[in-house]
This record gives C-alpha cells, structure tokens and sequence, in this order.
C-alpha cells in the first residue's frame, strides 16, 4: 500500500507530486531544493542552499518514520560540477559514518534557477 508523507517542516511540493511516498518500509522523496517550509528560496551560495537541500530531506524522513542514517540511496542534481567538493564537504557534514550509495549529475537548469536537488531512498527506523 502507497502512503503519502507530507510535514509542514519541509516546503510544500510546487507541483502536481507530494515531498516523498512510502511503501512497505521504504520511503521515496521528491526531489528537495533549498527552498524554507515557509518556501522561500535560501541564499544565492551552493553552500547555503546544500545545508537546506539536506535539512528538508532530514524534515521529510522524519515525517515518514526515518532519518539520514536509513537512507539507502541519494541522487543529487547540481547546477555546476565546479562545486562538487563544497557539496561533497557539506554532505560529509550529514552522512558522518553512514555512506549510502549515490549518483550525482551535472544538470542544465533546475527549478527556480536553485543551484541543487536532492532525492532520496530510505527505509524506515
């Protein structure tokens, strides 16, 4: 059975899709960009908006029974391969020990001109 996760500590999805779907144990995130709950688009930095990228993804697992220790699979979206060590550091920052596997690409344009998405799968606590 699908169950929709929605909390009020991450943005609210800016299209026809909710913040992530659960099925069994596992929990699928929408993409994450670095906009507040409030949706508010944070800084112009990747620094800045990497830190609210991961704190919304922190929100929506917790929402959905989970956290960043659970997650098996992260795929990140970046604006420019030129900040992949900043991004790189500030992710180190949130996956201390646990390393899920993960994909990263390089992509032409994002929504709302951000500079990263993330997306997540994990399972539950």
């Amino acid at each position: 059975m699908l169950v929709k996760v929605e909390t009020s500590n991450a943005p609210q999805a800016i299209g026809p899709y909710v913040q992530a779907m659960e099925m069994g144990d596992l929990i699928f995130t929408s993409g994450q960009i670095p906009l507040t709950p409030a949706g508010e688009l944070v800084g112009e930095g990747i620094e800045e908006q990497t830190h609210q990228v991961l704190k919304n993804i922190q929100a929506v697992l917790l929402a959905a029974g989970s956290d960043l220790n659970h997650v098996i699979k992260t795929t990140l979206f970046i604006k420019d391969m030129n900040q992949f060590q900043i991004i790189n550091r500030i992710y180190a920052e949130y996956f201390n020990e646990h390393k899920p596997a993960r994909s990263c690409v390089e992509v032409a344009r994002l929504p709302k001109d951000v500079l990263i998405e993330m997306e997540v799968i994990a399972r539950k606590r």
